[in-house]
């Protein structure tokens, strides 16, 4: 049975930003007309973000290869306390007393996170097939990330296992 891979993504939690896009006017290579060019990218602050990802996934991975079978994904996403809130609020936040209704989303975090962890801990975030989420507020934030390799299910395409 392999061992849950079990990490802490440091710092603020940052949700998935949506594609960006941009068009410039070019000749198009093939016939020398012009024409407009769109770019598709990812925004700077979610590539950095999925970069510290995959960095912590790496360290924990500790060279072994990416699995190919159903995953379990759980996350605890962990919410700064703002500074400008009273003591006596800081202290409720801390005790689970106010929950953290405001951005990022769970599931753009969930996002970011399953992406970074794509050709890292799993080949694509397909394999998620079970997965929890929570968001609370505490001292140090970051995302606690528990991945579980689901053995004895099958999955769908006939992805070979992953070789203990």
């Amino acid at each position: 049975m392999l061992e849950p891979i079990v990490f802490t993504v440091p710092g603020v939690p940052k949700g998935k930003g949506r594609a960006k896009s941009s068009s410039r006017i070019g000749r198009d290579p093939r016939t020398g007309a012009q024409r407009v060019f769109t770019r598709h990218y990812t925004p700077e602050a979610t590539a950095a973000y999925e970069s510290l990802v995959k960095l912590a996934a790496a360290k924990a991975m500790a060279g072994r290869e990416a699995y190919t079978g159903p995953i379990r994904l759980d996350l605890a996403i962990v919410l700064p306390i703002p500074q400008s809130w009273s003591g006596v609020r800081q202290r409720r936040a801390a005790a689970g007393e106010i929950a953290p209704t405001v951005k990022p989303d769970a599931d753009n975090v969930e996002k970011a996170i399953k992406d970074g962890l794509n050709g890292v801990v799993y080949r694509d975030d397909v394999q998620v097939v079970q997965d929890s989420k929570s968001k609370i507020y505490g001292a140090v934030p970051g995302v606690k990330v528990v991945v579980t390799f689901l053995e004895g299910i099958e999955p769908a395409q006939g992805v070979k296992k992953h070789a203990p």
